[in-house]
């Protein structure tokens, strides 16, 4: 589908309200194409209490998002865990093994993964996987799923 900037927040705010955690999302597109634009809408939606700025150098950032969620097995009742991690930097897959996916998945969060494929295998499996695009028109971008 074919986007402009506020038709592509607006469709990340959509995603996110109907996430339900757990969730994995990867991201992937050439740098400048709307991943942490689209990842700030979807934490938009998902009601987060602070706003999604890029981790590029961090990896990882850590948000708490909606409404207390029940109590259960999985643990008590709490604010759900969204995990925003860009693997941009990522030289080689290996690196990705530091990242905490293992504990993120025990979590049952809602992890947001820019550029997935570069943590290979360590990376969860995905949910849902946008691509991202140039268009013609500078204005838009191309969201592919």
């Amino acid at each position: 589908m074919r986007l402009s900037a506020s038709e592509l927040s607006r469709f990340g705010e959509d995603l996110g309200r109907q996430l339900r955690a757990p969730a994995v999302i990867g991201l992937s597109g050439e740098l400048g194409t709307g991943k942490t634009t689209l990842v700030q809408a979807i934490c938009r939606g998902l009601g987060a209490t602070a706003r999604a700025t890029s981790p590029t150098y961090a990896l990882v950032h850590h948000y708490d998002a909606g409404p207390a969620g029940p109590a259960g097995p999985a643990g008590p009742a709490g604010p759900i865990p969204v995990y925003h991690v860009d693997c941009y930097r990522l030289r080689q897959p290996d690196e990705a093994r530091d990242l905490g996916f293992d504990d993120m998945v025990r979590e049952r969060a809602i992890i947001l993964i820019e550029w997935p494929e570069r943590a290979g295998t360590w990376a969860p499996p995905l949910d849902r996987h946008f691509k991202l695009f140039y268009d013609s028109d500078p204005g838009s971008r191309v969201v592919e799923e």
